[in-house]
Formats: structure tokens, sequence, C-alpha cells
């Protein structure tokens, strides 16, 4: 049975969010939520949820080029620890280094929905 999944590139004024499903292993841009307070941020994912039903969460986690880890990395964690703890999905995360290379926005242009696409298509990719 093919399941719906949901990417989130996360950043501190912006979360991308893509969906994809098991069945054809595409990733899709769905949406960009602004970094308002955690009652609204939350509340704007559960609507997606909601209309969705995801079965999976796909987390970018931002590392340094080798690997180690700064302090975006540990909030990302902790967006993801909240996704699982307010939803009860399932939560992975996935090495996000470089996907945000391979997007050439241009200055002020919001991509967070397409890199959370690149990180989804990275999970269907790896599985």
């Amino acid at each position: 049975m093919p399941e719906t999944l949901f990417g989130f590139d996360f950043g501190i004024k912006r979360i991308g969010v893509a969906m994809g499903n098991t069945l054809i292993g595409q990733a899709s841009p769905l949406a960009v939520i602004h970094a308002e307070d955690n009652a609204t941020r939350f509340g704007k994912i559960e609507a997606l949820i909601a209309t969705w039903a995801p079965t999976k969460f796909i987390v970018g986690l931002p590392l340094h080029p080798d690997g180690a880890e700064h302090e975006l990395t540990a909030r990302c964690r902790r967006f993801a620890n909240q996704l699982h703890g307010r939803f009860d999905i399932p939560v992975e995360l996935v090495d996000e280094r470089y996907s945000s290379a391979v997007l050439n926005g241009k200055r002020g242009e919001v991509i967070d929905d397409r890199a959370a696409a690149i990180i989804l298509q990275q999970y269907f990719d790896s599985h």
C-alpha cells in the first residue's frame, strides 16, 4: 500500500514542506511555513497533515561539510522530536549538507519548499 511522506527543510525563519508517496517515489514542493510562534507553526503543519495524511516525516539534518554538528543541527533535532511528539508520526533525519547547493535561488527568493523536496527525494532515492 503506498504511503504519503512529508519532507521538511527546517529553518529559523521558515520551514519548507514537501510531499511524496512511496508508490512513485517522487517528491514535490508543498508549502512554506513562515516562522511565527510555535502554536501557529504547528497548527499549519497540522492542517497539512489533515489534508494529506502522511505516515512518515523526513527532516533534513543540517551539518557542516565535514559532518560536524552546529547550532542549527540541535534545533533541527528538537523540531523533529516535536513533530513526533505532537503528531505521533515516525520521523527520520536525512543528511541535508548539499541539498541547498542544488538550488540556485535568486537573492530574496523563498526556496524552502524546493529544498524540502530535495531532502525528501534523497530519502526516496536511498530507499
